[in-house]
């Protein structure tokens, strides 16, 4: 059965904290089609900086090297949270929510955020939120730029 993954990062800084900056950044897409030609094992990865005015750049990735854990039993496909690594629970993430059990043709959207400093507390604090975004099934291109069947929001404050 076909998976269709698709890995979104956005990444910003305090300049897009506030006023018209952070409403720039909340309004960008938290999906975008897939390219032609995708199929496991690889996923669409797409990224939007500040530094480069978040214009989304599209690229691949090899799903083993996603935090997400999927696996197909019973015809239905398991996804399991993102692993997020202590070093990188801001905010604080004491309870994880449950994995989502997919049947063919519904689709996932997860998201978190995360806030970052320098080793030395030499820099500002830097910020990105993942978007993962996972359908069970034949899809077509666009499956992402509608509602998913589930929504998870793992977001979090990140002062």
């Amino acid at each position: 059965m076909d998976i269709t993954v698709q890995w979104i990062r956005t990444s910003w800084t305090k300049k897009s904290r506030g006023g018209e900056a952070a409403a720039r950044r909340n309004a960008l897409p938290v999906g975008f089609a897939v390219p032609h030609g995708l199929a496991a094992p690889d996923a669409h990865t797409v990224r939007m900086r500040e530094w480069e005015g978040f214009v989304p750049y599209n690229g691949r990735a090899e799903l083993r090297d996603l935090a997400v854990r999927l696996q197909v039993r019973n015809g239905r496909l398991r996804v399991r949270p993102p692993h997020v690594d202590p070093l990188y629970g801001l905010p604080p993430r004491p309870r994880r929510p449950p994995a989502v059990r997919l049947d063919p043709g519904q689709w996932v959207r997860w998201q978190l955020n995360f806030r970052f400093s320098s080793m030395a507390g030499m820099q500002d604090w830097s910020y990105w939120l993942d978007t993962f975004n996972i359908a069970y099934g034949p899809v077509d291109a666009e499956v992402f730029l509608g509602e998913p069947s589930f929504h998870v929001d793992e977001q979090g404050p990140v002062r």
